[in-house]
């Protein structure tokens, strides 16, 4: 496969490249090889100011009729713009980010695939906004008529992870333009390449200035003094939940909106009727794709007692069967995990589950092909009843996803009502279409992405009432005409 240089790119504010106004840079690693392939501006405080700046200008330039309150058919050439462009640059972008962020090349081909259709599908609704902008609301009095206006919320802060780089950012950066917000993304320091990539794409497609500003940087440094902006009308962020808790807590203060997509520990339950094959093959893939760093992984395997021998002895096999590799290597089916950092607090969680009596199955070290990471861990339980089932699959503080393996429909509809989760998977694991809605419950966060539900995030709606009769209204004495 072709090598791909790293480009050498600045903060993306108004419109323009610029560079941070303390000058620091971030080291770009590659976590197959550990060594140093690039580097990213460091954004601070100083920055953040400018890039707000930058784009509450832009919602509000020309009373906001050049983007927050165009038409939503406007706002959509340019969302299907962007959208072309990641189709035409799939190769690079995918190579760039499997560079920086370990996951096997051909995923990373199938997230630009989503990235790309996801802003088609936002162009759509925000084609849609346009006909529902009036929409009537029945009163009891026929002296009053309302309608409704779907408005944009403001300039929006949106803080995205490291394990899907380009594709998250797209979860909010596409909902929130369509809306008619204006934005500053706020990408994982650990893999913020594609996200720069994407500045590159919409200072091509001619997005007006300050619509997208792109600031890459450290969270104390960067994501802080965002969050916290008064600014700021709402902050969107997808993370782990200690961070998410800061952010709720400083947006308190300013009565500032918040949505939160944050961590998981998702149960996949298996019943003793399924077909051991097809179970496991969705069991190691809910948990070890995109090297078992997502926060929907079903990383909690409830089995049936009476088949959990054979079950786990298959499971082994073809989780041994997974392709390890340099992310780049064809047929790569798990790559290294995204930083060192990352690697030696998984081997901590491993090492603390066998000081407590827990049995490895397979793995738990570093695979032979090199000196390298190796991440996705899976914790298996048994249970011998369908409510036991139930009870240990919400045993936890987190609600993001759930899935139930059986052949037995009536149960699977059962199961997936009693799940305290805000996804269900059914006879599979970690499907995600852009159609539907994600997000979760408990500290898994709250506020829903992808969808109607997306949109309606970055929408504020506004009631419009209007007196329409002839007659004065005639609560008070009038004054005499003397």
């Amino acid at each position: 496969m072709a090598a791909v240089p790293i480009p050498t790119r600045q903060l993306f504010i108004g419109g323009e490249w610029k560079h941070p106004v303390l000058n620091k840079r971030i080291p770009v690693i590659n976590p197959a090889t550990e060594e140093i392939v690039g580097d990213i501006p460091a954004a601070t405080a100083e920055d953040v100011e400018v890039a707000v700046e930058a784009a509450h200008s832009a919602f509000n330039r020309n009373r906001g009729k050049d983007w927050a309150f165009a038409s939503g058919a406007f706002r959509a050439k340019y969302l299907r713009a962007i959208a072309a462009k990641v189709v035409e640059k799939k190769e690079v972008l995918a190579k760039l980010e499997s560079i920086d962020n370990g996951k096997p090349y051909d995923e990373a081909a199938w997230d630009m695939d989503d990235v790309a259709g996801c802003f088609e599908y936002y162009a759509d609704l925000a084609e849609g906004l346009d006909s529902k902008q009036g929409t009537p609301v029945a009163l009891p009095m026929d002296t009053f008529k309302s309608h409704v206006l779907r408005e944009p919320i403001g300039v929006v802060a949106l803080i995205t992870p490291w394990n899907y780089p380009m594709l998250m950012a797209t979860w909010k950066v596409a909902p929130a333009l369509a809306a008619g917000c204006t934005a500053i993304l706020k990408p994982s320091e650990l893999s913020s390449l594609t996200c720069l990539e994407l500045a590159a794409i919409c200072q091509e497609v001619g997005l007006p200035s300050g619509v997208l500003n792109i600031l890459t940087g450290l969270g104390p440094d960067a994501g802080a003094p965002l969050a916290a902006h008064p600014n700021v009308d709402k902050v969107a962020f997808t993370g782990s939940t200690a961070t998410g808790s800061r952010i709720m807590t400083g947006a308190a203060k300013l009565v500032k909106p918040v949505s939160m997509e944050l961590g998981g520990k998702s149960p996949i339950v298996v019943f003793e009727d399924v077909d051991l094959d097809k179970a496991a093959e969705w069991t190691a893939f809910g948990c070890f794709w995109t090297n078992g760093q997502i926060c929907s992984a079903t990383s909690r395997l409830i089995v049936h007692e009476s088949i959990a021998a054979a079950f786990l002895d298959r499971l082994v096999k073809w989780v041994k069967n997974i392709k390890i590799s340099d992310p780049m290597e064809e047929g790569c089916r798990l790559g290294p995990v995204v930083s060192g950092g990352q690697y030696e607090k998984i081997l901590k969680f491993i090492s603390t589950a066998k000081s407590e009596g827990a049995t490895i199955l397979t793995g738990g070290a570093r695979p032979k092909w090199r000196e390298e990471v190796f991440g996705p861990v899976l914790c298996v339980k048994t249970f011998s009843s369908e409510e036991e089932a139930i009870d240990l699959a919400n045993d936890t503080h987190y609600g993001l996803g759930a899935a139930v393996i059986s052949n037995d429909e009536e149960r699977c509809d059962r199961v997936s009502k009693a799940f305290r989760a805000g996804i269900v998977w059914v006879n599979c694991s970690q499907p995600c279409f852009c159609q539907a809605p994600w997000g979760g419950l408990k500290r898994s966060g709250f506020g829903r992405e992808l969808g109607q539900w997306g949109l309606d995030n970055y929408l504020s709606v506004k009631q419009v009432t209007k007196y329409i009769s002839s007659d004065p209204w005639g609560w008070y004495q009038p004054p005499s005409k003397l």
